[in-house]
């Protein structure tokens, strides 16, 4: 899962961070609002963390901006101002969820898994399709029941899939959304990942349409 940073102090910054990408989440960092809102545009992240104590241009700027463009990426503001009256304006201005430093980074994680989860209309932590189960917290995939060992990038691979269930997704847009910024990717590594799940799960859940991509059915409602 790819995310936007957005945070001007370069001990915090880097230490959330570190911390985020242990948690399993692929993390690009920002240090002012310009280039926040210029990133965040791109539309390829599935959520940010927005200080709002930003350089060139203020958090509630940069969200207000984004909301005006319709770009729905969920937004967790992050902020040292704990006044109920910025919260409230923070949130009115579309923020999804509000974190006052300093910062748990356990938290942090599962409000940014739960904040995907409510974007994709999905009320459930685990993700489910077909025999196989996919639990974000705890990085584990169990299929009829049993654990089935994968690497971190097949793990991300089936997560984005599962995660836009329905959807078929490119080579390219899986590896915008699985590597951050300075990733070196081999031009067939999305290739190579999903033989080896196809080859671990031992289910037909990963499809590919040719000359398009790849996907995984959503289930019935």
């Amino acid at each position: 899962m790819r995310i936007l940073l957005a945070e001007d102090d370069a001990l915090l910054g880097d230490g959330l961070r570190a911390g985020l990408r242990q948690l399993g989440f692929q993390v690009d960092w920002v240090r002012d609002g310009l280039a926040a809102e210029r990133e965040l545009a791109s539309g390829m992240y599935a959520a940010a963390v927005l200080d709002l104590g930003l350089p060139l241009q203020d958090g509630l700027v940069v969200l207000r901006k984004l909301r005006q463009r319709r770009i729905a990426t969920p937004v967790l503001v992050l902020t040292a101002r704990d006044t109920v009256p910025e919260r409230i304006q923070g949130l009115d201005l579309g923020a999804d969820d509000y974190v006052v430093k300093p910062v748990d980074l356990h938290e942090l994680g599962a409000r940014l898994r739960s904040l995907v989860r409510r974007a994709h209309g999905q009320l459930q932590e685990h993700l489910c399709s077909g025999p196989v189960q996919l639990d974000p917290a705890a990085r584990q995939v169990r299929v009829h029941g049993e654990n089935v060992a994968l690497s971190l990038r097949e793990f991300d691979v089936l997560h984005t899939l599962m995660r836009q269930a329905g959807r078929v997704l490119s080579r390219e847009q899986l590896q915008q959304q699985m590597y951050s910024w300075g990733q070196e990717v081999e031009s067939n590594a999305i290739e190579v990942h999903i033989h080896h799940l196809r080859r671990k799960l031992a289910v037909d859940l990963v499809q590919t349409v040719r000359g398009v991509g790849y996907t995984v059915q959503r289930d019935p409602a």
